[in-house]
C-alpha cells in the first residue's frame, strides 16, 4: 500500500468503483516506489526516466480507456483521470509522456486511422515498444492552430511535407510522429515515422519547466511520407480538436495530483515546523492557506468525477472540458505557490517537490490552451457569442 493516503475531504473515494479504486492504488503506488526517488534527480539533470516506460506499459498506462485487442486496458474515463491524478503526483512530465502517448497519438490513430494503421502501431503504443508524438503547434501559431503553413503536397510517391512544428513532447525520442498539415487547404493527419527522410527532430534545451521531460521542435524538408501513412478518416481542424479534448480531460485530472502533493507537504510541514514555541499550523493565517487549498483540492476532484461520468456516458461537451481544465491549472499553480509560502525558504529545496510542481504547472497552465483560451471558449458558449476570430 503507498504511503501517500490521498486527499478527501468530502469521501469521494466512495463514489469510485472498486476497480477505480484499484486503478488509483496501484498508480499511486508506482509513483512512491519508481518515480518520487529519482524524479528530482532527472528533473534537475533534464532528463526523461526513459526506464519507467516498459514498467508503466506493463500497469495498461498507455491507450488505457482503448480496446483490449490491441493490448490496451480498457479503463473507463474515470479510472483513465485517476492514472493522470497519480502519475502528475510524481511529475507533470511523466504524465505529460502518458497523455501524448495515450491521448494524442493512440486516440487519433484509433479515431481517424485505417484498420491497418490501427493494427500495426497501437498494440506497439500500448506496450511501450513505440513511442508517439503530436506535432500541431508551430512557432508562429499556439493560440491559432487553423493557421498553421505546415503544407503536404501529393506526389507520385505520396506526401511531401514542409513545414516546422514546435514545443513537442516526446519528439526526439518519438518512433512515429502525428503530424498535422495542409492538403489542398484542408488539415489531414500524418504519421511520419523517425527515420525518414528530410524529418528532424532536435530536442528544444534550456527549460526552466518540465525538465524531466523531452520537448522538441520537428522540421519537416521535402519530408516524402508513404500514401497509407495519411489517417483516412482525418479532415479539418476539428480532428486535432477533438484530440486536444482528450489529453486536456486528463490535464484536469492531472493537476489535482501536483496540487495534492504540494497541500500534503505543506500540510505536514505547518505541523511540525516550530515557531515562537508552537508549530505555524496553530497560526491563523497559515490555517487560511491550508484551508484554500484544501477546499480547492475538493472543488477539482468534484469538476473531474463528474466529468468523468459525463465523458463515459457520451455526453461530456468540450466546453466542460475547457471549465475543467481551466480551473484545475489555475489552482494547482495558486497551491503550488502557497506550498511554497508555508514552507518559507525551505520551499525552494529540492528536498521538497513544491517549486518543482510550482515550474511545471507554469507550463502545463499554457499548453493543451491557455488559461484565457478557455476563458474565451466558455464565454462564447454561455453568450453565443464568440470574443475571437
Amino acid at each position: 500500500m503507498s504511503g501517500f493516503q490521498g486527499v478527501d475531504y468530502y469521501d469521494l473515494s466512495d463514489l469510485l468503483s472498486e476497480d477505480e479504486v484499484l486503478v488509483r492504488n496501484t498508480v499511486r503506488e508506482f509513483i512512491d516506489d519508481k518515480v518520487l526517488p529519482t524524479v528530482e534527480k532527472h528533473y534537475e539533470d533534464g532528463v526523461f526516466p526513459i526506464h519507467l516506460v516498459p514498467q508503466m506499459a506493463e500497469l495498461g498506462l498507455f491507450g488505457s480507456t482503448l480496446p483490449a485487442k490491441y493490448g490496451c486496458a480498457e479503463m473507463n474515463n474515470v479510472a483513465y483521470g485517476l492514472v493522470m491524478q497519480e502519475l502528475e503526483r510524481g511529475d507533470s512530465g511523466i504524465r505529460s509522456f502518458a497523455s501524448v502517448q495515450s491521448a494524442l497519438v493512440m486516440y487519433p490513430i484509433f479515431t481517424f486511422g485505417s484498420e491497418a494503421q490501427k493494427d500495426y502501431w497501437l498494440p506497439r503504443l500500448a506496450s511501450g515498444k513505440a513511442i508517439g508524438c503530436f506535432g500541431l503547434t508551430e512557432p508562429d501559431y499556439g493560440s491559432n492552430p487553423g493557421g498553421l503553413v505546415t503544407r503536404a503536397e501529393k506526389s507520385t510517391k505520396g506526401f511531401v511535407i514542409n513545414g516546422a512544428k514546435m514545443w513537442i513532447t516526446n519528439g526526439t525520442i518519438a518512433d512515429v510522429a502525428v503530424v498535422w498539415a495542409k492538403l489542398d487547404g484542408e488539415i489531414k493527419g500524418f504519421l511520419v515515422e523517425k527515420g525518414t527522410r528530410g524529418f528532424t527532430a532536435p530536442e528544444m534545451k534550456g527549460k526552466h519547466s518540465l525538465r524531466a521531460s523531452v520537448t522538441s521542435e520537428l522540421v519537416f524538408e521535402d519530408c516524402l511520407v508513404a500514401e497509407e501513412n495519411l489517417l483516412p478518416k482525418s479532415g479539418g481542424l476539428k480532428c486535432p480538436l477533438m484530440c486536444l479534448s482528450q489529453a486536456r480531460y486528463g490535464i484536469a485530472w492531472g493537476v489535482i495530483g501536483s496540487a495534492m502533493s504540494c497541500y500534503d507537504v505543506a500540510l505536514r510541514y505547518a505541523k511540525t515546523r516550530i515557531q515562537f514555541d508552537k508549530p505555524i499550523a496553530s497560526f491563523q493565517l497559515i490555517q487560511e492557506k491550508l484551508v484554500h487549498m484544501v477546499t480547492e483540492i475538493t472543488k477539482a476532484q468534484l469538476l473531474c468525477l463528474q466529468l468523468g461520468r459525463l465523458k463515459d456516458q457520451g455526453k461530456a461537451k468540450f466546453t466542460q472540458i475547457s471549465m475543467a481544465k481551466r480551473n484545475n491549472v489555475y489552482h494547482a499553480l495558486e497551491i503550488a505557490r502557497m506550498s511554497r509560502e508555508i514552507l518559507g525558504a525551505n520551499g525552494i529545496l529540492n528536498e521538497y517537490p513544491v517549486m518543482r510542481h510550482a515550474a511545471n504547472l507554469e507550463s502545463v497552465k499554457t499548453y493543451e490552451g491557455t488559461h484565457e483560451m478557455h476563458t474565451l471558449i466558455i464565454g462564447e458558449d454561455i453568450t453565443g457569442i464568440p470574443a475571437f476570430e
